[in-house]
């Protein structure tokens, strides 16, 4: 029998980079939610693995062991000396390089299913972390949560309902180049993201996200990196109704928060007539 799930995407409503270890590898702190749609990942018992692709966003999408798919059901073989199949489908409705930890959710579903489907364990946290650092966080959603260190240390939160508008634009932007812009240009502040107002309403919410911050917006927009992207955060700052807009992770994907999910569908109908090639979705966050 056949099980499938969505592996939604991964907002980062802000981004501190905090520090740089020796090993190279970025500390953080951010507040991530997730999306109530995304990706849909299906699996069923087969002889071998094999890994199809479908969907508005599967050009270029390897099925090979290149896929973080395909390597998470590889991990889960050799930890467990599994020698069962799997006959993985991916639909891919999420834009590639938007900075919403498309891959890395589908690996975290791709993890859950075909532990059920075997009957082995999820991994932690730990061995998660070898499929990439955002593979941890999104074996948590849809829970909201904050995440530190290079993204092994996680803890759920609570948030008042909000609506997002996601508008990607189509640019790519490289994390790597990204991570390594900023090195280049700005010392790491350790301060992280203010603890969040207990049991808060949106407008408290409101005022702690807007003293927050997302570091990788000033480096995309100062390198040129996107230039799209700061088209996209004024129109979004534009409309009355939004309360924040930020870029998500290290982008292009950017984001608006608004108290409705009716203002919300408004900007992004506004937004969609201006520019219809552009991908435009509204997610509640809870």
């Amino acid at each position: 029998m056949a099980t499938e799930a969505i592996a939604p995407a991964k907002i980062n409503l802000c981004l501190h980079l905090t520090g740089l270890r020796d090993d190279g590898y970025h500390l953080l702190e951010s507040l991530v939610v997730f999306t109530d749609f995304g990706d849909v990942i299906r699996v069923e018992a087969a002889d071998r693995l094999q890994l199809t692709v479908t969907g508005p966003f599967a050009n270029g999408v390897p099925t090979d062991d290149r896929n973080l798919v395909m390597k998470a059901a590889r991990l889960l073989q050799r930890r467990h000396g599994v020698t069962q199949g799997a006959q993985i489908s991916l639909h891919k409705e999420l834009p590639h390089g938007g900075g919403i930890g498309g891959g890395s959710s589908d690996a975290a579903v791709a993890l859950r299913l075909l532990a059920a489907l075997w009957g082995v364990p999820v991994p932690g946290n730990a061995a998660a972390a070898q499929l990439g650092a955002d593979v941890p966080v999104c074996l948590h959603a849809p829970r909201p949560v904050i995440m530190r260190g290079i993204g092994e240390d996680i803890a759920p939160v609570a948030l008042p309902q909000s609506w997002l508008v996601l508008v990607n634009a189509g640019a790519h932007v490289d994390t790597a180049r990204a991570f390594a812009k900023y090195d280049q240009q700005h010392d790491f502040s350790p301060d992280g993201i203010d603890p969040l107002p207990e049991n808060s309403c949106l407008d408290d919410f409101e005022t702690w996200l807007l003293g927050q911050r997302n570091d990788f917006t000033k480096v995309i927009r100062q390198e040129n990196m996107a230039p799209v992207v700061g088209e996209v955060l004024d129109m979004l700052w534009a409309d009355p109704a939004c309360r924040v807009a930020e870029m998500s992770g290290s982008g292009s994907t950017c984001w608006g928060m608004f108290a409705s999910e009716t203002e919300a569908a408004a900007s992004a109908e506004r937004l969609q007539r201006q520019h219809p090639d552009w991908w435009i979705r509204v997610s509640a966050i809870r």
